[in-house]
């Protein structure tokens, strides 16, 4: 996790940042499942599967992997942490689209999971984006114990 930055001055902080990098992860385990066996992403996919249907499975695996990665370092292993507010709010929105989709194409899990996530990350950019403009805000009396 991130040490001496904003993700790491509180446990709930810790714990937001745990959710957003289990979600990014997620995020490309579905897409890979989507790529290997889009019924399983797709309900009825089976059926109407055919170049287009695999053409944009692929679309959504080149954007997905690459998002979710460069969002995991950042969460995970970046000491600064900069950058990760942006990003956040590019993979909130990614995620608000995904969630738009599956309720037009009445797919229930797509809705939810995509509403869920959108809501962990732009929760954890816009509190990133209060502790900057608060630094003191939410750090520890130790800044060691960060």
């Amino acid at each position: 996790m991130l040490r001496r930055s904003t993700l790491a001055t509180t446990r709930g902080m810790r714990a937001l940042a745990i959710a957003n990098a289990a979600g990014a992860a997620l995020s490309m385990a579905s897409a890979v499942v989507g790529l290997l066996s889009p019924e399983l992403a797709l309900p009825g996919a089976a059926e109407h599967a055919g170049p287009l249907t695999e053409l944009y499975v692929q679309a959504y695996v080149v954007r997905a992997l690459p998002l979710g990665a460069a969002l995991l370092r950042q969460l995970l292993v970046s000491r600064t942490g900069r950058g990760l507010v942006p990003l956040l709010l590019v993979a909130g929105a990614v995620q608000a689209g995904d969630a738009a989709i599956g309720l037009v194409a009445h797919n229930p899990g797509m809705t939810a999971g995509g509403a869920v996530l959108a809501v962990l990350h732009l929760g954890l950019a816009a509190r990133l984006a209060r502790t900057a403009d608060h630094p003191t805000a939410g750090r520890t009396a130790d800044p060691a114990s960060a």
